[in-house]
């Protein structure tokens, strides 16, 4: 079963807090390697998620940035670093670029997402995946379509995890309901489950109709990812992918403007009920 508290998101947190704690101190990162006794290449490391400092690295830095109280939590984050395993271990050949969203995805306490060509990962059928890979990936034979699929498949378990399932809001262009994938027989068995999904009380599933013409989102797909209120100050990841690489946007004003323009696509797609209608008029026109 997909779990939270990746090791792969874990530490690239603590990379990430170690950076922005350090910032708001108004501490440099040589000073802050003096502090610890380190080379500033070896500080560095820490931030730039290459090593993981110890427990009594962590806490001379977080006492020194005024925030002791976040030592324990701190501490938790480590122990589960070191301990835990990567859900998707087992799986072949998972991309190096996308290791990290896996863990990201499965940390994730609030999951947003744009899509407008395709039913995004999290939703497709096993037999709409089969036919996006088979259509796009001819360089793949059969038994690495299968196991891609069964990666995708293995993804949604976060869905009806029983432990605090993400919420899940999805925004999904009018267009990839029309889009025929795989022959009518799997679009419909694919529209068919995304009507089934929109029950979930976990999931706010909106389409965008045609009649919402030019719209901020229009630039292409991207995914907001959120995270649990204890870590913080953390300002979520923004992430976009390519058919070469996966990109990550971690900076505050970056994660903003792509969560204004989800918030924009949200008011301008169909309420819910609506939603419904829409996908179940799209399967009786295959």
């Amino acid at each position: 079963m997909v779990g939270r508290q990746s090791p792969t998101a874990l530490r690239r947190w603590i990379s990430q807090e170690l950076k922005r704690l350090r910032t708001a101190a108004g501490k440099e990162p040589a000073e802050v390697a003096e502090r610890l006794g380190k080379t500033p290449g070896a500080y560095r490391h820490f931030e730039n998620n290459v090593r993981t400092p110890s427990p009594s690295d962590i806490e001379v830095l977080l006492n020194w940035y005024g925030r002791p109280e976040r030592v324990p939590f701190f501490r938790n984050l480590l122990v589960a670093a070191g301990k835990g395993k990567d859900w998707w271990i087992n799986f072949p050949a998972v991309p190096d670029w996308f290791e990290l969203y896996l863990g990201l995805e499965s940390n994730a306490a609030v999951i947003s997402s744009y899509d407008q060509v395709v039913v995004p990962g999290l939703f497709q059928t096993p037999d709409y995946a089969r036919a996006l890979y088979r259509a796009g990936q001819r360089n793949l034979d059969e038994g690495q379509v299968l196991a891609a699929v069964e990666l995708r498949m293995a993804r949604q378990e976060i869905l009806t995890r029983p432990d605090n399932p993400p919420q899940v809001r999805s925004v999904l262009d009018e267009s990839a309901l029309r889009r025929l994938v795989g022959g009518p027989e799997t679009t419909r068995g694919q529209l068919g489950h995304l009507v089934e999904l929109a029950r979930l009380p976990n999931l706010d599933l909106r389409v965008l109709p045609y009649s919402a013409g030019g719209h901020p989102g229009i630039e292409g797909t991207f995914t907001i990812l959120d995270y649990d209120d204890e870590f913080g100050d953390d300002p979520g990841t923004a992430y976009v992918e390519t058919r070469a690489q996966g990109l990550y946007y971690e900076e505050r004003a970056q994660v903003a403007d792509y969560r204004a323009v989800f918030d924009r696509l949200l008011e301008l797609a169909e309420p819910r009920e609506k939603t419904i209608d829409l996908i179940r008029k799209a399967a009786t026109l295959l």
